[in-house]
């Protein structure tokens, strides 16, 4: 009898000592799984927040890129404004001198008050009827 109980009391242990490790095996196994959890989940928010930082810095850099480019736009209009201008105010100095000339040969040569209010008249009607002014108007 006393080996049966030895023998028995072997059996009760291997199966004590086997369910210890399995045991041990479902707990390293659950600690592995949760460590590598939080590694991924770790390296998920590294990517997130590095996703969210070059998305900022590409923005920014397409808002500055398009500042530059509404400058130059600007610029350009100004400048075509400003040629466009010098050219109209010259025709309009050629259109002037033209009239003057012609309107000061007509004039009674005694009369200086004459030449002035002849002089002055077809300025005015020669700017209605001869110039054309073409703007554009763009927006950014």
């Amino acid at each position: 009898m006393g080996n049966q109980c030895f023998a028995a009391d072997k059996s009760q242990a291997a199966v004590k000592v086997q369910a210890a490790g399995q045991i041990q095996a479902w707990w390293r196994g659950t600690l592995v799984r949760r460590t590598l959890l939080a590694a991924a989940l770790r390296a998920w928010i590294i990517q997130v927040w590095w996703r969210r930082l070059r998305w900022r810095q590409l923005r920014r850099q397409r808002r500055a890129l398009l500042n530059i480019y509404a400058n130059q736009e600007q610029a350009a209009v100004k400048l075509q404004s400003w040629v466009r201008m010098c050219q109209c105010h010259q025709r309009y100095c050629r259109h002037c001198r033209a009239c003057s000339a012609a309107c000061v040969l007509r004039a009674p040569s005694g009369c200086f008050a004459l030449q002035i209010r002849d002089a002055l008249q077809p300025r005015l009607e020669c700017a209605v009827r001869q110039l054309e002014f073409h703007v554009e108007i763009l927006t950014v």
